[in-house]
């Protein structure tokens, strides 16, 4: 009996609950645009392997495949391939449920890191940042499975919400922010921590707030920003101060604070067009002492191989990514599942703005990796895991109770400002609009 059940079970999960009789295909989409983000994905992490070890090996061997950074990234990327799976096949209904338990769980670990006293063979100090916990056999980071918690829990709050709309109803969706952001920060680890406010205004938006209030917010922050240095620690000021120096053509830096930003910069310079032969540029990324080359600097490796073409098409492969996911954000009409395609994307596409942009020195060197190509199991496993929930979006057909996604007719409000001056959504046989706010 259990034998039979296990299926039944399976396609409930798959389903996304119910007692449905309805055939499996018609709950799913096989042919969706998910597999876009598949497919970039894969491209990513193999040129990233390559990178890695173009980075770490000085001399290409024949008689072993991959130096041992880069195979365990492979191996990273076959429990990526599976995370991903898994997370893609229960319906994204039932993978929301956990939102909060999961977001907490996170906050929890970002807690444990700060605690004094915490052995160093748990928590050990990495450029004087407290972000990884040691598990013997691997380091996990909790700051990078916060991200999928935080747009599932800012997903699961504003999902049947309209309070967004109005100013104050932001500050709900910013404290959401603000605690995993304050953790991040303190550990200090300011390059993760920057990614939340971009994609929480892109959930926001998704979501019908309006953009005047949100101008506002970024107009606020610019102005504060410069009571914001005199609070930085002298590491971070130097990092500002040096990219000044850098735009304003001041080599004497170079040997100093800019030492790895110069250095990355000269390794893109000498990849010119098409780029350098592979024992070439393994010679120069080993002689040109490049700091967290297989790291945060493994776009300058990668361009220094394959040249403005390859860095060209590297961000194209981005593109792809990011696009894909916005296009199954659009073809969504469920408003977790959109809020979920659109957040984990902004994810994405400002972690490679500011790599990218910390490569080629036009953004302080803040400490963010770059997603699917840089060394490490918890950044390559939670881009797959992003990837599985883009999927997982994508593959599945919305379950009621649900309503249409952010379609509002109003963009003000009338004498009540609870209420919009027409409504939104559409009613799916529920009495009211209880399923539809």
């Amino acid at each position: 009996m259990s034998s039979m059940s296990m299926p039944s079970r399976l396609v409930r999960l798959i389903r996304g609950g119910g007692r449905s009789n309805e055939p499996i295909t018609k709950a799913i989409k096989v042919i969706n645009y998910g597999w876009i983000t598949i497919f970039a994905s894969l491209i990513l992490t193999l040129v990233g392997i390559y990178a890695i070890d173009l980075g770490i090996n000085p001399n290409a061997s024949t008689e072993q495949f991959l130096g041992s950074i880069a195979f365990k990234q492979f191996i990273f990327l076959m429990i990526g391939l599976v995370a991903c799976t898994v997370i893609a096949l229960p319906h994204y209904k039932l993978v929301s449920a956990f939102a909060w338990l999961l977001f907490f769980v996170c906050l929890g670990l970002l807690v444990f890191l700060m605690i004094p006293g915490i052995p160093k063979s748990i928590v050990t100090p990495r450029n004087g940042a407290r972000s990884w916990i040691n598990l013997g056999f691997t380091d996990f980071q909790p700051s990078e499975i916060m991200k999928i918690a935080f747009v599932l829990a800012v997903a699961q709050y504003m999902r049947f919400r309209s309070e967004h709309r109005r100013f104050k109803g932001l500050i709900v969706p910013g404290i959401i922010a603000a605690v995993p952001v304050a953790l991040i920060t303190v550990q200090p680890d300011l390059g993760t921590a920057s990614l939340f406010i971009p994609a929480l205004f892109a959930m926001l938006i998704a979501a019908g707030a309006k953009l005047r209030h949100l101008s506002l917010i970024v107009l606020c922050a610019a102005m504060a920003a410069p009571i914001g240095y005199q609070f930085m620690k002298p590491h971070q000021k130097s990092r500002i101060d040096g990219l000044i120096k850098q735009f304003q053509g001041d080599t004497s830096t170079e040997f100093d604070i800019n030492f790895q930003a110069s250095r990355a910069q000269r390794l893109i310079g000498a990849g010119q067009v098409v780029g350098m032969s592979d024992e070439t540029t393994r010679a120069m990324v080993r002689y040109n002492a490049l700091p967290e080359r297989e790291n945060d600097m493994i776009f300058a490796v990668v361009v220094a191989r394959f040249g403005f073409v390859g860095g060209f098409v590297l961000l194209v492969l981005y593109a792809i990514w990011v696009g894909g996911a916005f296009v199954v954000a659009a073809n969504c009409r469920e408003p977790m599942g959109r809020l979920i395609a659109v957040g984990i994307p902004a994810f994405i596409a400002t972690q490679v703005i500011i790599n990218v942009g910390m490569n080629i020195g036009v953004v302080p060197i803040i400490g963010i990796t770059l997603p699917f190509l840089s060394a490490g199991g918890s950044s390559l496993v939670t881009s797959w895991l992003m990837t599985g929930l883009i999927v997982n979006v994508a593959l599945h057909r919305p379950k009621p109770p649900y309503r249409s996604s952010f379609e509002y007719d109003d963009d003000d409000y009338g004498p009540d400002p609870l209420k919009p001056t027409k409504p939104y959504g559409r009613s799916i046989g529920f009495s009211g609009r209880a399923f539809t706010r």
